[in-house]
């Protein structure tokens, strides 16, 4: 890495963490913390404001910024991938937000990097969900946001089929299948349900409850158990 863009990140990782030790940059960045007590110190001396001692921390003083998108070529790789596995895996809305995520890193990168981003190899495949799995992705993420009950009616894995009132939480992706984690009022528990086997989804006027045991950090707690799909 050059050193003008581990001064760079340095200056980053101070300023969204509330502490930031040498130890922890030097092991981050892989360097010495010798490397970082100079680095921090001759950031100082061109005007960064950043405070704290060797052996305690650093915090960066309130109203310094940087300018933006001041990208490594492995994030803009990452950057990259990320924006073409969303348009390929994701509902509509997600998938234009993604292209226009895309263009604006794009028309402001300088032409060093810009190269870079036009040219790259990484690639996810074209839309590999079904329209029906892309709108029901749709109207959970609105129902999520919203904290909205939802009705499904639902296809089993076992060909049955289900109405259920559910807390949507959480989208889950699995490599090839959405499934939306829920509290299940039906079974008064947490279940899994993929979106390929959803029939209907009508989102209710009701909100329901931030209540404990029913949260989303519940749900992900279980899922060490491994929680099947209905």
């Amino acid at each position: 890495m050059r050193r003008a863009d581990r001064l760079f990140q340095i200056v980053q990782f101070i300023r969204t963490r509330r502490i930031t030790t040498a130890k922890w940059l030097s092991e981050e960045l892989q360097v010495s913390e010798r490397t970082i007590y100079r680095d921090i110190q001759d950031l100082s001396l061109s005007g960064v404001p950043i405070e704290g001692e060797a052996g305690v921390g650093y915090v960066l003083r309130k109203g310094f910024d940087l300018p933006p998108l001041m990208f490594s070529n492995e994030e803009i790789a990452a950057l990259i991938l990320g924006t073409r596995l969303v348009k390929s895996w994701a509902d509509p809305g997600l998938a234009r937000a993604a292209n226009r995520v895309a263009n604006k890193i794009e028309s402001v990168l300088p032409n060093t990097l810009k190269q870079q981003f036009e040219n790259s190899h990484l690639f996810a495949p074209m839309t590999l969900i079904s329209p029906d799995v892309g709108i029901a992705m749709a109207e959970l993420r609105t129902a999520i946001e919203n904290k909205l009950k939802t009705q499904i009616d639902y296809q089993r894995k076992d060909g049955e089929y289900s109405t259920r009132t559910i807390w949507p939480l959480g989208l889950f992706f699995w490599g090839s299948v959405w499934t939306v984690g829920t509290w299940c009022e039906l079974r008064n528990s947490f279940r899994i349900f993929r979106l390929d086997r959803m029939q209907k989804i009508t989102p209710l006027e009701t909100n329901y409850p931030q209540q404990a045991g029913r949260t989303l950090n519940d749900l992900i707690d279980l899922q060490k158990r491994n929680i099947d799909c209905d």
